[in-house]
């Protein structure tokens, strides 16, 4: 009986931290596409525009290196909530931007807005990403893999919804009424955490400032895999993909933004049913750290193979869309593997710091994707941004390499060959 109601407790808790993620993913998707569409509409230029998210990425680089420790003294509860929190501020703070501010003041006044929205977006991913380990026993009979691909696929897909709702709620009722549509529905998910425990992650002995860099050699490794990953990925989706699409291909802005929406929701669809297909076409067993390396070199292959096609000059939108489709497939089961392994690798009592470390290297690639992005492709174009792409697939990949496998005291969290 007493495993009964724990497990019940377990799957209530893991149902609310989804939610409040939920939530926070749809009005984080809506809130890019609603500053990138009401940017380019006053006048803004892509680079520009790309430089309103900078602080996003920075600050949620010291979000994550904080943030696992945060969590690891007061409580994955406190920092999820106070995430969704400051998601709220961010929303109502860019209600009231004016139009007639000169561009300076707006671009400072958006840039903190976005820091502001990147701490927020880290908090709650650190602290739901860390709750499932907590909440999902190494013993039970589903697996930790298939629930770590449930979360984070649905993210995903939702973000790309959150595309779509930012698009149509800036038609419907404008800019700053779809903010506070927004900072109301956030608000009202924030009950949700009375149900919540109260301690989940917390830990009862005191964490020095040296312990937040982890020093587990196969979190290190990952992350540093991680970096390198991610970077792969915005540099060129970020600016160079959008701006050729749209100034080369001649996509409309809204043609641009809902491909975009359906290629992030096709990637999390394939990130969800990752568990599902690695089982079935594979050993059956965990993913182990040939698993990461195999998905890794594959996608090396991509981006250059997308490049070569641009340079002897094939169609390039039958190249872009059939690459991307591509890319975001084979990214998806990297993606998918390496949420597993961070979490197969760490210990209940490390889980915030070593997950908050790791994400502070997935944000570290995002930031240098970006800025690379809109460099890369004012020097060298799509072409160059694909190529730097490829070095940066190549860099993971061999990282990789010196990854050992998880213990198998970890892996009885993950079930397979039985379609569990």
């Amino acid at each position: 009986m007493a495993s009964t109601t724990g497990s019940g407790r377990n799957l209530r808790d893991y149902a609310l931290v989804t939610l409040a993620y939920w939530g926070f993913t749809v009005t984080d998707g809506a809130l890019r596409m609603l500053v990138l569409l009401y940017f380019n509409k006053i006048g803004y230029t892509p680079l520009q525009i790309a430089s309103l998210f900078l602080f996003y990425e920075v600050f949620g680089i010291v979000t994550n290196f904080l943030g696992g420790w945060i969590g690891s003294q007061f409580g994955l509860k406190v920092t999820l909530y106070s995430g969704i929190g400051l998601q709220v501020l961010s929303l109502v703070m860019l209600s009231f931007l004016n139009p007639e501010w000169v561009q300076w003041v707006a671009v400072f006044y958006v840039m903190v807005a976005q820091a502001f929205s990147g701490i927020a977006k880290d908090l709650t991913k650190m602290s739901s990403k860390s709750a499932i380990r907590l909440v999902v026993p190494q013993d039970a009979q589903s697996s930790l893999f298939k629930w770590v691909a449930v979360l984070t696929g649905s993210k995903n897909a939702l973000k790309g919804v959150g595309f779509f709702v930012g698009s149509a709620l800036l038609s419907l009722v404008g800019f700053v009424n779809a903010l506070l549509i927004m900072a109301g529905g956030l608000f009202l998910i924030m009950f949700t955490g009375l149900m919540l425990p109260k301690g989940m992650g917390k830990i009862k002995k005191k964490v020095k400032f040296s312990q937040l860099f982890s020093k587990s050699q196969e979190i290190n490794i990952l992350s540093a895999a991680r970096f390198f990953l991610f970077g792969s990925r915005d540099v060129w989706f970020v600016v160079g993909l959008p701006v050729f699409l749209r100034e080369v291909l001649g996509w409309s802005f809204y043609q641009v933004g809902g491909f975009l929406a359906c290629w992030v929701i096709g990637y999390g669809v394939v990130q969800f049913l990752a568990p599902n297909l690695l089982q079935k076409f594979g050993s059956g067993r965990p993913p182990e750290s040939k698993t990461i390396q195999f998905w890794t070199f594959t996608l090396t292959t991509v981006p250059c193979a997308i490049a070569l096609a641009l340079q002897l000059n094939l169609p390039a939108n039958i190249v872009i869309i059939s690459g991307l489709l591509l890319f975001g497939v084979v990214f998806a089961f990297n993606s998918a593997v390496h949420s597993y392994l961070v979490l197969a690798f760490t210990d209940d009592d490390k889980v915030a710091l070593n997950v908050g470390f790791y994400y502070m290297a997935n944000s570290g690639g995002r930031l240098a994707g970006t800025v690379l992005s809109g460099l890369v492709y004012q020097l060298f174009g799509l072409v160059g941004c694909l190529w730097t792409s490829m070095f940066f697939v190549l860099a993971a990949a061999l990282v990789s390499l010196k990854l050992p496998n998880p213990q198998p005291s970890k892996n009885i969290a993950w079930k397979g060959g039985d379609g569990e």
